[in-house]
């Protein structure tokens, strides 16, 4: 009896995994568009594989998710954390993402808005040219995505997820979420419409970028800025 309950698991498991790896590949590509070319997407696939089984293993359908939701957040979780083992970002991309976040926050609270390209490049002594060459580095040197902030992409949503660790974090995580939140409605509109269609409607950056009638190199910048607001916003909570 045991033997035959093992099959059908065993079973059920190999279909889960097959029928979802449509998932994998379509997770793997949206994140290899914020990655250097140098990055191998196979290698993203099977990292996301790994996370495929470990959700088909470890589902509870009784908590009221679909295997889908809860198996990207695994697969998204897997590539991510396999692209953080080789840091291939040199220091002065760190060095100058945390100078950006100072001058936008700063600039925040001396103008009591959101600064503009322009200003935040004079705060920085530097050229627009060179500052929309630093937010390209940011975004190529390294993934800037919502699940850096720590939270799941659907934060985006105002979908604010439950966390199931223990009633303590429940509660940080949620206010987190709500602060994360608030932050992406102070946004500026265009930004806060590219990380909504990126995130939201999973566009990629050409797509975004015909809507928009700019450049996909422009979407890009856009994009790093607003993640580079967003991390200066709740820079406490991280």
């Amino acid at each position: 009896m045991k033997r035959t309950t093992a099959y059908a698991n065993q079973n059920q498991l190999s279909h889960l995994v097959e029928q979802h790896t449509p998932l994998v590949k379509r997770i793997a590509y949206h994140i290899l568009a914020r990655l250097p070319s140098s990055v191998i997407v196979e290698d993203l696939i099977q990292a996301g594989m790994i996370g495929l089984i470990e959700a088909a293993k470890n589902f509870d359908g009784s908590k009221g998710a679909s295997f889908e939701t809860y198996a990207g957040i695994r697969i998204r979780g897997a590539i991510i954390d396999e692209t953080r083992k080789g840091d291939w970002v040199p220091r002065s991309v760190h060095k100058n993402a945390r100078e950006v976040a100072a001058a936008i926050s700063s600039l925040e609270a001396e103008l009591g808005r959101e600064p503009k390209d322009s200003e935040v490049a004079e705060k920085l002594d530097i050229t627009i040219d060179e500052y929309h060459h630093i937010l390209r580095d940011i975004s190529n040197g390294k993934i800037i995505g919502i699940e850096d902030l720590g939270v799941d992409e659907d934060v985006i949503d105002a979908g604010l997820g439950n966390n199931e660790q223990n009633p303590l974090a429940d509660i940080q995580q949620d206010k987190f979420n709500k602060a994360l939140v608030t932050a992406i409605q102070t946004l500026p509109e265009r930004e806060a419409l590219v990380l909504s269609l990126y995130y939201n409607d999973e566009m990629n950056l050409k797509e975004i970028g015909l809507i928009l009638e700019v450049s996909e190199s422009r979407v890009s910048q856009i994009h790093s800025q607003a993640m580079v607001r967003l991390k200066a916003k709740v820079h406490d909570w991280i």
